[in-house]
């Protein structure tokens, strides 16, 4: 441990509050809370830890704390925090998807719609369902019931629906507001749960059409009643009071927690959510994490009522959610939290073979590998790779590997400017003095390692790049390929020594998967410019076709062998003026 943290350590207050870890480029890696900052802070550095939490003390160099009033707001704090930061060892919800509501416009006439977005324009919302399809033939189901109009412009003459009696047609005959007003009053009883009602009235009506021979209307009754049954009534019902709640439990094993919600919807159990996530502090204080990130991150809507378990704090989850709260001793609703439970027991179970290996193939495999090379363990590799054809539209590519993962939104994509014809050297040496000056300007991480697809003169022209001129001392490993194009030797460091890793290995397929994937990237790329190019190279010398008309025609047919075959009909469709497509036609049939 570093002189410096051993004196933060003791200088630590014993009040609550959040903590900062900052790994060796200052970044900020976890943030945690306290009840006990001096306690939590010190219980990092201080006894035996599983490899999970092991691999985040590892990493850490400094760290910062923020004291708080309360532990209340130490929690409020710490999310804040968490989604400021976006530290890379803390459960993360970036869950952004948004619930279907059923609503009710303010209009004259009233429409029914399914929406996600909720404003306050005086409509009337129902929801949310966590399951769209119920929501959609929900829907379906009060159009088929009740005629409010379906237009969202009102039309010269009546439509399908007015035929089908799904519609009073407003646009053709005056709708009274109390005729609109009854509609809405019914829909709205309907959706808070008075179905069963109006089921029987519907029942009755049948009856009474049948008995005065008016066979048809009480045949549309009868279809009324059968949709009602079949969309509303095909689940169980789980509780009788028709109150929105959510029932939580948890499980939890080796560092890993599992959380399972129960959505309850007008006395339905109609959706659940599976969250499985590694965890760092007391799983009682991260759960409360979780609470608070499910609802403000995740656009969960807050029902009337939470379930929770005993060891949860109660009086901190109704501070911070500002709903009510119940930890039933017993009865129904005692059951789905264990229900719930149990269902988080049989996940974390089942999944943590999979998680485990997992880890053999990514986090393990980056520690061996860092082993081997004889550097700390490389968190963040980036690697190179060159893409052309004898000199002609050379590009490169640069892919991010996390933790033994891809890290897709950070890959990036370079033309080579600086080259004139097949120098690959020169190449690469161009596209690290470009990526590691902007690295430098705009102080963006530095990889742990960088590769490099290719051998000892690849490597050595990259750390020419790096050492001489941009003084960046990055551990740089060259990944030389056999005659069948595989990856053969791994190159480290100025001598270009080569390391010797077990083939059956999970290192050695780790390297596997990152050269593929960087040759994948590069090489994309490079048929991606090298068509646009060809292309546009064949209709140069035509006259009357610039830049403009050329993006034109590519956009509209997408390679030459298909202009090739078009009629001059079809290259005026692509906004080209008659006398110039005649001249395209022809200059390209010859």
């Amino acid at each position: 441990m570093h002189d410096h943290l051993k004196e933060k350590l003791s200088v630590l207050p014993d009040q609550p509050g959040c903590y900062l870890m900052k790994d060796k480029n200052g970044t900020i890696i976890y943030v945690g809370k306290a009840k006990i900052l001096k306690n939590r802070v010190r219980s990092y550095f201080t006894g035996s830890h599983d490899g999970k939490t092991l691999r985040l003390v590892q990493e850490i160099v400094d760290f910062e704390y923020i004291v708080t009033p309360s532990n209340i707001d130490a929690l409020v704090l710490e999310m804040n925090l968490i989604k400021k930061y976006d530290p890379k060892y803390n459960v993360m919800l970036k869950d952004d998807k948004s619930y279907p509501f059923i609503k009710i416009t303010a209009e004259r006439h009233p429409r029914l719609l399914i929406t996600r977005n909720v404003k306050k324009d005086k409509g009337k919302y129902f929801g949310p369902y966590p399951n769209a399809q119920a929501a959609s033939e929900t829907k379906k189901l009060l159009d088929r019931i009740y005629p409010l109009r379906k237009c969202s412009t009102l039309p010269d003459k009546v439509c399908l629906y007015y035929h089908i009696g799904q519609c009073l047609a407003p646009c053709i005959q005056s709708v009274s507001e109390e005729q609109n007003k009854q509609l809405v009053d019914e829909i709205s009883k309907f959706l808070n749960g008075g179905y069963k009602e109006i089921k029987t009235n519907l029942t009755e009506k049948m009856i009474n059409a049948s008995e005065n021979l008016d066979f048809e209307r009480a045949k549309e009754y009868r279809d009324q009643i059968a949709h009602i049954e079949t969309t509303m009534e095909r689940q169980k019902m789980t509780m009788t009071d028709f109150v929105d709640r959510d029932v939580f439990g948890f499980s939890y094993d080796k560092g890993w927690m599992c959380v399972q919600v129960f959505f309850i919807r007008q006395g339905k159990l109609i959706e659940r959510e599976v969250s499985l996530f590694p965890f760092y502090d007391e799983p009682e204080e991260d759960f409360l994490t979780f609470l608070g990130q499910f609802y403000s991150q995740n656009n969960h809507f807050k029902p009337k009522e939470i379930l929770l378990p005993k060891t949860v704090d109660k009086e901190m989850v109704e501070k911070l959610l500002e709903v009510s709260v119940f930890q039933p001793s017993k009865g129904q609703k005692k059951d789905l939290i264990d229900l719930a439970t149990k269902n988080a027991f049989i996940a974390i179970k089942e999944k943590f073979s999979l998680i485990e290996r997992d880890e053999e193939r990514t986090i393990k495999a980056v520690e061996q590998l860092g082993i081997h090379l004889g550097i700390a363990t490389p968190h963040r590799i980036e690697a190179f790779d060159n893409s052309n054809i004898q000199g002609t539209d050379p590009v490169s590519a640069m892919i991010v590997f996390i933790d033994g993962k891809p890290e897709k939104k950070e890959y990036r994509k370079y033309k080579i400017k600086s080259v004139i014809g097949p120098d690959d050297y020169e190449s690469m040496r161009e596209v690290v003095r470009r990526r590691y000056s902007r690295v430098l300007k705009e102080q963006l991480p530095l990889p742990d390692l960088i590769i490099i697809d290719g051998g000892k003169g690849h490597l050595a022209a990259v750390r020419d790049v790096l050492e001489n001129e941009l003084g960046l001392e990055v551990p740089t490993a060259g990944l030389a390929k056999d005659e069948r194009h595989r990856t053969s030797e791994l190159l480290l460091g100025e001598t270009a020594e080569i390391i010797q890793l077990p083939r059956n290995s999970q290192e050695f397929y780790l390297l596997q998967r990152i050269q593929d994937e960087v040759h994948r990237f590069a090489i994309t790329f490079h048929r991606q410019i090298r068509g646009k190019s060809a292309f546009q190279s064949v209709l140069d010398d035509i006259p009357g076709v610039g830049e403009k008309r050329k993006k034109a025609l590519l956009k509209h047919f997408g390679s030459i062998k298909k202009l090739r075959s078009a009629t001059i009909e079809e290259i005026v469709e692509a906004k080209i003026p008659r006398q110039t497509a005649e001249i395209i036609y022809e200059k390209l049939r010859n």
